[in-house]
């Protein structure tokens, strides 16, 4: 058992989460991009209503990316900060990860998921998981595509999770069939902190100053003419 504090700034939803041995407390507000704003004293009101001071913490988890790319500093940036304050390791985690978790969280019978991410410019961020035991093993690498170009799986047992369905689903079913679409699904802290519990529990944290988010695109600033496309 592990006490995790989770925080995901992904995308426009921030949430924060605390693992407490098997009971899972969540917060979130829509934060369009006040992530900055809003998240520590998110954090402070979660700890509080717990009664926990951070000593009282294994570890604290973020939501890694791919995402946002401001949404991707926030997130690590605090925790790395909470971190060093009370010398807890850290463990990052997967968006798209973190999406075929809550898919099979709703529906026990997703075993086989494409997490696909609204990467906007035309893009999408894609991965593919199979569930085996009580994880996942990764069957296409996190990557950034255009729709028309994602990865071939074989089957069509896969469940589609995530924005890239609602931005581009006719293109991504066009080269993927899938049994089923979750469009509105987003990151959430509670399966973040999920998917970092066998890290910590493991050992396999690091310490904060090791912590990275994985971004997958080298350019992260829109112009103004491709903002008002």
């Amino acid at each position: 058992m592990v006490n995790i504090l989770a925080i995901e700034t992904s995308s426009e939803l921030c949430t924060v989460a605390l693992l407490v041995g098997e009971v899972i407390t969540e917060r979130e507000a829509e934060a369009g991009h006040a992530h900055s704003e809003l998240v520590l004293p998110m954090v402070a009101l979660l700890m509080k209503t717990r009664q926990l001071e951070f000593p009282d913490l294994d570890g604290i988890a973020f939501g890694a990316g791919p995402g946002s790319f401001t949404g991707l500093r926030i997130a690590c940036g605090v925790a790395q900060g909470l971190a060093f304050g009370a010398g807890l390791r850290v463990a990052g985690i997967g968006t798209l990860e973190a999406l075929a978790e809550a898919a099979w969280q709703i529906d026990g019978a997703a075993g086989h998921v494409v997490a696909c991410i609204d990467a906007r410019m035309g893009e999408v961020y894609h991965a593919a998981y199979r569930r085996e035991g009580e994880g996942w093993r990764e069957c296409s690498a996190p990557g950034l595509y255009a729709p028309e170009t994602i990865p071939v799986l074989d089957g069509d047992a896969w469940v589609g999770a995530g924005s890239g369905f609602a931005a581009h689903g006719a293109q991504l079913r066009a080269r993927q069939p899938l049994s089923a679409e979750l469009p509105l699904l987003r990151p959430r802290a509670r399966m973040v902190a999920v998917l970092a519990a066998p890290r910590f529990a493991e050992g396999r944290a690091v310490e904060p100053g090791a912590a990275l988010p994985l971004y997958l695109r080298d350019k992260v600033a829109l112009t103004t003419r491709e903002r008002r496309a």
